[in-house]
């Protein structure tokens, strides 16, 4: 990370050059990114299959980077692809090279502190300007809480989470760790336990979940891998989702109810489906061999309905079905998220939860006692010259860049 932090700077320290951030616009693909900024279709071209299909995983409204030198020709571009991992297009012996690099950001730790006056959506939207954060914490409690039956004006509520800067500015979904609420004289909370699911105080799983396994006689070929340093080649790998190996023409299941939002042929995936279910997932499907009659964008679907066929089509060595899960458009990893039914924890379990509650709830009981710790108004992305905006002096060796924005 430091080497790359070095790659990034080093250029700037050599002649006043700036970063400009944007963010990806909605229907562009990677292809049509590289022809509007007048790149070489090489950086698609010749890479490899695997890095093909992560240029496939970019999404609408993520913030990119492009810095010029000072005669506005573009030397390097940072997009990032997941929450581990970024791409980079750097100029190389006149030319444009690409590579995948982990992604450099850095984790904090906040609470938010409030008293009810609208609505716990509207209220932290309010305070915070992020409707991330808003919606992280009213789905938290969507599965076991009434808002709007049994919420009172000046109940208070507390959220505590984990928000990841890159570059100076929050970067991806906040996670939330505990959310607190009073209603009708009570405190009600939900817990991230340290499998990645949320429970009640009881240990009960709050979240609606998907089916386990899409393909029923599937097995699974390949595993997620967000960020992995491959030791032979000397690069980073990522694998957004899991392979199950089947037969040709195998049933594919939709793993949930919810809409079609993209039925059609890319490069990389083949033949896709993607569908929208509630609290923010989406599903993936990908290199079908041909889909179901009828499966279409504005499609209602239900959970176990068949929707296409296992095939080998797009950049694909073998037939299989790669699936991908996604929240509030955030790759996640569907072994750890997607099962079956929701669970009471017990035993040895149920023993560690209670220890992890009680950490919990210490940081909520610290966040009433200090309210006024409410996190600053998200800032709108705009373009930014990461060097001394006054003299265009470059950062010096140690400096912190988010000083300059």
């Amino acid at each position: 990370m430091v080497r790359f932090l070095w790659l990034l700077l080093a250029p700037l320290m050599l002649s006043a050059s700036s970063v400009e951030t944007y963010k990806w616009s909605e229907g562009e693909t990677y292809l049509m990114f590289l022809e509007r900024l007048h790149l070489p279709q090489a950086l698609y071209y010749d890479i490899d299959s695997d890095d093909q299909k992560l240029t496939e995983e970019l999404r609408s409204g993520i913030p990119y980077q492009v810095m010029h030198d000072r005669n506005g020709t573009i030397e390097q571009v940072l997009i990032p692809v997941s929450d581990e991992l970024q791409l980079h297009l750097y100029r190389k012996d006149g030319s444009f090279a690409f590579e995948a690099i982990p992604l450099i950001a850095s984790t904090k730790q906040e609470s938010i502190t409030l008293s009810i006056q609208n609505s716990p959506y509207y209220d932290i939207l309010k305070a915070t300007g992020s409707h991330s954060l808003a919606h992280a914490f009213v789905a938290g409690f969507k599965n076991s809480l009434n808002f709007r039956r049994d919420l009172r004006k000046g109940d208070r509520l507390v959220m505590v989470y984990t928000q990841k800067y890159r570059l100076g500015s929050p970067f991806g979904m906040p996670e939330l760790l505990v959310g607190m609420i009073e209603m009708r004289g009570g405190q009600h909370s939900v817990y991230l336990n340290s499998d990645g699911r949320y429970y009640d105080g009881k240990g009960r799983q709050v979240e609606g979940f998907l089916l386990a396994r899409p393909v029923r006689s599937g097995r699974v070929s390949s595993g997620f891998t967000p960020r992995r340093f491959h030791p032979i080649l000397k690069r980073y790998r990522a694998h957004l989702g899991v392979d199950y190996a089947a037969p040709r023409g195998t049933p594919i299941l939709a793993a949930g109810s919810g809409t079609i939002i993209f039925a059609g042929r890319t490069r990389g995936y083949g033949n896709v489906i993607k569908i929208r279910h509630s609290d923010g997932y989406v599903t993936l499907y990908a290199h079908q061999k041909a889909f179901r009659r009828g499966m279409r964008v504005g499609k209602q679907v239900k959970q176990g309905e068949v929707i296409g066929y296992v095939g080998t089509t797009g950049l694909s060595t073998g037939p299989h079905l790669h699936f991908g899960l996604y929240k509030n458009g955030r790759a996640i990893n569907p072994a750890r998220v997607v099962q079956v039914t929701t669970k009471q924890l017990e035993g040895k379990a149920l023993k560690a939860f209670t220890a992890r509650k009680a950490e919990l709830d210490a940081l909520v009981d610290e966040a009433l006692a200090h309210p006024e710790s409410v996190m600053k108004k998200a800032e709108a992305i705009n373009n930014a010259c990461y060097i001394d905006p006054q003299s265009c002096r470059p950062l010096e060796k140690g400096e912190n860049n988010e000083t300059h924005q």
